[in-house]
């Protein structure tokens, strides 16, 4: 779709999915990430397209299970290189947490949310 600018992030059961509000076509589209599975969603208000959201994810895993498919899951590890680990580790260190927790902060904060 035309126009559409980035909006936010859901989570929900292990998932989440992008949201983006069209311009063009005046409501809310998400995509659930990280599954080759296309499953997608829309709504007109933030409540809809969260409700909407997690119906999508049900009706997924609901189908998986009718049709004896295993649901992908979304990967949640980013390879990086044994350097940048340990650059991290001794972040993590100086900040006096862990380095799961410091990476995570960390990414969340580069990404804006």
């Amino acid at each position: 779709m035309k126009n559409m600018t980035y909006k936010k992030v859901l989570f929900y059961k292990n998932y989440n999915a992008r949201i983006r509000y069209s311009e063009e076509d005046g409501f809310l589209v998400g995509h659930i990430m990280g599954v080759k599975d296309i499953v997608g969603f829309h709504g007109d208000t933030e409540k809809e397209i969260k409700a909407a959201f997690h119906e999508a994810v049900d009706d997924y895993l609901d189908l998986c299970h009718h049709i004896g498919k295993k649901p992908q899951k979304p990967r949640h590890r980013v390879p990086v290189s044994p350097e940048a680990f340990a650059t991290a580790q001794a972040a993590a260190e100086i900040k006096g947490t862990n380095v799961e927790r410091w990476v995570s902060n960390t990414l969340r904060r580069a990404a804006g949310s």
